[in-house]
């Protein structure tokens, strides 16, 4: 399918935001993402006051990868058995009536930790039912693309404003009050979404739609069917393998600060290096090239993303290390590339499970990633962990790019 963009490239951006439905989905992106992050921070502190253990408070955050992928393996289906509208609202809802359970009184922590893996298991579906659905508000054009792009713009930006956030706002507030903000922000997004966005049937009713045999049978039967594609792999592989190193600085961050004899401030600039690197080189991407350019420098940019990270094996400042970060950032730009390719290779029957698989496997492969370097960084210091991810990454993601380009 063609790639060329009907946006004046001046105000592409522009051009999408002009399309109510996206708006709709847009607003209830950003309540949603707030309340998970804002919720996130809570719930540790709340357990961490309930036990007094480290472990257990970090737990919290840990359970968001394990269900991640379990949720987008086993309930993949739903995303295109189901009519996509209602699949997202119902999802809003459990995460609420989720947040809800957390913030009564008396709830004990194991429970605590249970509604964390439900909440988790639901995400992937809600995140790849969004990603299929924008295909059928904005056409599989650049609006696809730049929209995909402004969801993972804010994204990343709620991880600073949301942090910062919940931050102060547990300053004023206890934990469970925090949640029931959280749980607002979920109703306010199944609220956006049922009102702002029309109802369009399921993609896919074959097979059988009863019981839980037919849904996980067809969600199983899907996901071989996208990896049997030798293009989709590919381009699934391409989505997974660079963010799978991509997280070594920032999974270190706290030990790296601690090297280099700074404080806690330095680790939050750590942890803020990438994300602002990652904006700025999608907004940019976005509003300054054109489709076919934001294809032709899609392979050479994933090939080089990894690079910057080299350089740590010399042990850099903070400076550079902030510097470093927010360069190979800015390099996921690639992203906005390799879209247009995934929506074209996927046939319309099976986008849904393709965008939820793409969604619980990039969540998973960076859990996985953060936690290899840790255990690296127990026996390696770790200016030397971070340079060797970006050698391994880049050979890693050079036999990916060459796979990309041998399955056109």
């Amino acid at each position: 399918m063609s790639t060329t963009s009907t946006v004046p490239p001046r105000s592409p951006y522009r051009a999408v935001f002009a399309v109510p439905e996206f708006r709709a989905v847009f607003a209830a992106h950003v309540l949603s993402l707030l309340g998970i992050v804002v919720g996130e921070i809570a719930l540790s502190v709340l357990v961490y006051r309930l036990t007094g253990s480290p472990l257990l408070s970090a737990l919290t955050f840990a359970l968001g990868f394990l269900p991640y992928v379990l949720g987008g393996t086993l309930l993949a289906g739903i995303a295109d058995r189901r009519p996509a509208r209602r699949v997202l609202v119902t999802c809003d809802l459990l995460c609420a009536a989720g947040a809800v359970a957390m913030a009564l009184p008396g709830t004990p922590v194991a429970a605590l930790l249970a509604l964390r893996c439900v909440n988790a298991a639901v995400a992937p579906v809600f995140a790849g039912t969004r990603a299929a659905t924008l295909g059928d508000i904005l056409g599989e054009g650049d609006r696809f693309v730049l929209g995909r792009s402004l969801l993972r713009v804010v994204a990343q930006g709620a991880q600073l404003v949301g942090f910062a956030a919940g931050g102060v706002l547990l300053t004023v507030v206890a934990p469970r009050t925090a949640l029931v903000a959280t749980a607002a922000g979920f109703l306010a997004s199944a609220a956006l979404l049922r009102l702002g966005t029309r109802r369009r049937p399921a993609r896919s009713a074959t097979g059988s739609d009863a019981g839980e045999g037919g849904l996980m049978a067809a969600s199983l039967a899907g996901i071989r069917e996208l990896f049997a594609h030798r293009r989709i792999r590919a381009l699934i592989l391409l989505s997974w393998i660079p963010p799978f190193f991509l997280v070594t600085p920032e999974s270190l961050a706290a030990p790296y600060a601690h090297d280099l004899g700074a404080g806690s401030t330095a680790t939050g600039l750590l942890l803020c290096a990438m994300p602002v690197g990652a904006i700025t080189g999608e907004v940019l991407a976005g509003a300054l090239l054109r489709p076919r350019t934001r294809e032709r420098i899609a392979l050479p940019l994933a090939a080089v993303l990894l690079l910057p990270f080299l350089l740590y094996a010399l042990r850099p400042s903070l400076g550079w290390s902030l510097l470093l970060a927010a360069v190979a950032g800015a390099g996921t730009a690639y992203t906005l590339g390799a879209d247009q390719w995934f929506i074209a290779a996927v046939p319309e029957e099976l986008r849904g499970r393709a965008m939820t698989v793409l969604s619980a496997g990039t969540m998973t492969i960076q859990g996985l990633g953060m936690a290899l370097a840790g255990a690296a960084a127990e026996f390696i210091p770790v200016h030397l962990v971070v340079a060797g991810s970006g050698l391994l990454g880049t050979v890693a993601v050079t036999a990916v790019v060459r796979e990309v380009v041998r399955s056109r």
